[in-house]
């Protein structure tokens, strides 16, 4: 079983964002007894809180459904848990990078590392923006999540 989570600020736009993707994809492909996916917070901003209306609204139009899921922040125990841990951009994956133990950091990596040909390599925090932001957000997560998804499918970690 390969388990990745998926980590932005407050856990309730880009990370939740991007488990409930590649859980439907993972889900859609017969996958789920290889691979497992979480998300969580570099902060806790929004402990136990649904993901932002505006992301399950963009979400469920395009057909994912993040409504059952909830807020958490990094925990150290993450570091073990996982085998993948996913930052939404540079500055979580500098704040995991200090969390993380030293043995523990080559699970590390920027979430769209794994779609080196979408000409982007963070995805950018929507919260302060309007619909396209996160319509945006959602097209680089979706790209993102399917090209993680055949990594994973193929053999790699």
């Amino acid at each position: 079983m390969v388990k990745v989570l998926f980590v932005c600020t407050g856990n309730i736009c880009r990370s939740p964002t991007a488990e409930g993707v590649f859980r439907a994809l993972v889900e859609r492909r017969g996958l789920e007894h290889r691979i497992e996916a979480d998300s969580a917070g570099t902060h806790a901003y929004h402990i136990g809180e649904p993901p932002d209306a505006r992301s399950i609204a963009t979400a469920a139009r395009r057909g994912f459904d993040l409504r059952p899921l909830r807020a958490r922040k990094v925990a150290i125990e993450d570091f073990d848990r996982f085998d993948l841990l996913l930052a939404m951009d540079r500055d979580h994956l500098a704040r995991l990078v200090r969390l993380a133990p030293i043995e523990r950091r080559d699970r590390l990596a920027l979430f769209l590392s794994f779609c080196p040909g979408l000409g982007a390599d963070e995805v950018p925090d929507p919260y302060y923006d309007g619909p396209g932001a996160f319509e945006h957000v959602l097209d680089l997560i979706e790209a993102g999540s399917t090209a993680l998804l055949d990594h994973l499918a193929a053999g790699g970690r």
